[in-house]
C-alpha cells in the first residue's frame, strides 16, 4: 500500500464494492432475454456511448501516438473481447451462473500460458502446481455438470472458450495499453468490439430491437455497473494497493455471482461445485499471490485510517 499518500477512504471498501459490481454482470445477463450477441452489442455500445463525451473532450489528441501495429493489435484485443462475451454470454443459458463465473476466472492460467508460448517466458514449479490444482478443480466441475446435463457441460465449455479469448484480448493490449491513457485504450478497444459485434449481429440476421423497457434496463446496467463502474473502481485502487490484492479479490466474483444467482434465480450448488470452485481459487490464488512480498507487506506499519 502507498504509504505516502493516505486515500480519502480505505482502498478495500471501493475493491469490495468493485467485486459485487462485476459480479453482477451475470445476473443482469440472466435476466435479459435478448441473444447473447445483442445484449453483448449493448453492453460495449452505451459503454462506449457514455465514454464519448469525456474521450472527445480530452484524450483525443492520443490518438496520434497509435501506429500501425498498435492499430492492428487494438482491433485484434476488440474483436477477441467481442467474442468473449458472446460465448460467456451464451454459456449462461446452458450452465449455472456458479460454474460459468468460476470458469471464467481461470484467465491468470491461460494468461500464462500464453507468455509461456509466445513470450517464452519459463514455468516455475509454483506455476506448474498451481495450474493442476486450478485445472482439477475446473474438470471436477465439468463432471458433475455432466452428471446433471450434457448442455451444462456445454456451458462449461463456452465458459473456458471464453476465458482463453478474454486472455488473448489482454495479451494482445497490453503493449498498446501502456503507451495510452486507460480512457483512450479502452474507448479505441470497446468501439472496435461494438464494431465487431454490429457486424456479428447484422450476419447473423439478429434484431437490434426493438425491445421492452426492461431489456433495455438490463443493457444499461451492464455498461454502467459492471464495466464503468466495477473497472474504473479496480483502477482506482491499484494506486494504494497491488495488482496482486486485486487479482485476489477477484477471485470473489463467483462467489458472489453464486449468492445473486440463488437469491434470483434459486440456483443451488451441487457438491461438485463447491469443491471444485473451491479447489479452482485455491490454485488460481497460489499462482497470484507472491507470498514473499506478501510477508513483506505485513512487517511494514499499516496506515492509519
Amino acid at each position: 500500500m502507498n504509504i505516502l499518500e493516505k486515500p480519502t477512504i480505505h482502498p478495500y471498501i471501493p475493491i469490495a464494492i468493485g467485486v459485487i459490481t462485476v459480479a453482477l454482470s451475470a445476473i443482469f445477463v440472466k435476466l435479459a432475454n435478448a441473444e447473447a450477441e445483442i445484449i453483448a452489442f449493448y453492453r460495449m455500445f452505451f459503454s462506449v456511448l457514455i465514454m464519448a463525451p469525456i474521450f472527445f473532450w480530452k484524450y483525443t489528441a492520443e490518438l496520434k501516438q497509435l501506429t500501425r501495429r498498435d492499430w492492428a493489435f487494438s482491433s485484434i484485443a476488440g474483436i477477441f473481447l467481442a467474442f468473449h462475451f458472446i460465448l460467456w454470454f451464451d454459456s449462461l443459458n446452458y450452465t449455472s451462473v456458479a460454474s460459468s463465473t468460476v470458469l471464467v476466472t481461470l484467465q491468470p492460467l491461460f494468461a500464462f500460458a500464453g507468455t509461456y508460448f509466445f513470450f517464452k517466458e519459463r514455468l516455475s514449479m509454483k506455476t506448474i502446481i498451481s495450474g493442476l490444482i486450478a485445472i482439477g478443480g475446473s474438470i471436477l466441475i465439468s463432471w458433475g455438470d455432466f452428471k446433471i446435463s450434457g448442455t451444462a457441460l456445454y456451458g462449461d465449455m463456452l465458459a473456458l472458450i471464453a476465458c482463453a479469448l478474454v486472455t488473448a484480448y489482454l495479451l494482445f493490449g497490453q503493449d498498446v495499453r501502456k503507451r495510452l491513457s486507460l480512457v483512450t485504450y479502452t474507448f479505441v478497444v470497446y468501439g472496435i468490439s461494438t464494431v465487431t459485434l454490429f457486424f456479428y449481429v447484422l450476419i447473423k440476421g439478429g434484431s437490434f430491437g426493438p425491445y421492452p423497457a426492461n431489456e433495455w434496463l438490463w443493457f444499461l446496467l451492464l455498461a454502467i455497473v459492471p464495466n464503468l463502474l466495477g473497472h474504473t473502481l479496480f483502477n482506482w485502487s491499484l494506486k494504494y494497493v497491488s495488482t496482486n490484492v486485486i487479482s485476489i479479490a477477484i477471485l470473489f466474483e463467483p462467489i458472489g455471482a453464486a449468492v445473486l444467482a440463488f437469491y434470483v434465480f434459486n440456483e443451488h450448488l451441487i457438491a461438485t461445485q463447491v469443491v471444485g470452485g473451491s479447489i479452482v481459487i485455491a490454485g488460481i490464488m497460489l499462482f497470484v499471490i507472491d507470498f514473499k512480498k506478501l510477508l513483506s507487506i505485513f512487517r511494514k506499519k499499516p496506515l492509519d485510517f
